[in-house]
This record gives C-alpha cells, sequence and structure tokens, in this order.
C-alpha cells in the first residue's frame, strides 16, 4: 500500500490560510477539527472506500459508499482506494469547510493537500488515513476537484 504525503506550494499555503481556521479554532496548528483529529493509538475497524467514475450514469464520479457513520471517540482506519480512470481525492470536513474548499479549488485546480483529513489519488493509488473522530454531527466526504462534486462524488458524514 502507498501512503499518500502531498505537498502544498508556499504560494498557496497563503490563500488557504482561511480554511485552516475551523470553529474551534485549533485546525491550523494542531490539526484538531470538530471532526477529530489524525487517529492516536489502534483503529477499531477498517473503512474502505473506492473512487471511480461510471460514464454512462447521472453521476459519473462516484464514491462506492454512499455515507459514512462513526461513533464520537471511535479511531478507524479509511484506506482509499482509486480504481477509477481519473484523479480523484477524498476529503473529510464540515459542508461550509468543502463548499469554500471547492471554489479555491476552481481557481487552482493543480493545488495539492497537506492536510491530515484529505488525500489525493492517482489512478490505480491506495492511501490510508487513521483518524479519531470527534464531536457528534453531520460533516460530508466529497472529491473536491472542479467538477466531480457536481457529478456526485459527495456524501454524508456522520458522528454519533
Amino acid at each position: 500500500m502507498k501512503t499518500i504525503r502531498p505537498t502544498l506550494g508556499l504560494v498557496l499555503a497563503s490563500a488557504l490560510a482561511p480554511l485552516s481556521a475551523m470553529a474551534d479554532g485549533t485546525h491550523g496548528g494542531g490539526h484538531k477539527m470538530m471532526l477529530g483529529e489524525p487517529g492516536h493509538g489502534q483503529a477499531t475497524r477498517t473503512v474502505k472506500v473506492v473512487m471511480t467514475e461510471d460514464y454512462e450514469a447521472e453521476n459519473v464520479y462516484i464514491f462506492d459508499q454512499k455515507e459514512l457513520s462513526f461513533s464520537a471517540g471511535e479511531t478507524v482506519r479509511l484506506v482509499i482506494v482509486n480504481e477509477g480512470e481519473e484523479v480523484h481525492e477524498f476529503v473529510m470536513d464540515t459542508a461550509e469547510a468543502n463548499a469554500e474548499h471547492k471554489a479555491l479549488m476552481e481557481k487552482f485546480p493543480e493545488m495539492e493537500h497537506d492536510d491530515p483529513n484529505a488525500v489525493r489519488l492517482e489512478p490505480g493509488e491506495e492511501a490510508e488515513i487513521i483518524w479519531t473522530f470527534g464531536e457528534a454531527g453531520t460533516f460530508e466526504f466529497a472529491c473536491l476537484l472542479p467538477g466531480h462534486y457536481e457529478a456526485g462524488m459527495h456524501g454524508p458524514l456522520t458522528i454519533n
């Protein structure tokens, strides 16, 4: 398995600064978000998420998981696999933060991420995110590459 560690250009880092400031004010430094934080300790389960395309369907870009659900405090190993023919990404965040991020991606489509809650994969690549989920609430997972979200590549992520 290949673990992806994308890098973010210094020029774009300043443009992303507003997106790093979450409501609790801690995303930018320690990567703690309302959604949770990078996993500490052993994952209690593994969830596989496959990204692909279906050019004959109404929603061309798809995740095989239509929704994700976790318990507050649960540490999960997310295995993200791109079985498609195009580049895709997996981003977990609030719907509002994803909307802001998506708008930025439209301006800078080649932007890569260096966030622990996101991964961009070329066709055939696989990566993992170990995550400890935080506060109960409704969040979102999505591909924010231009056009992918609009073509169906998003879903609800619930923390109970």
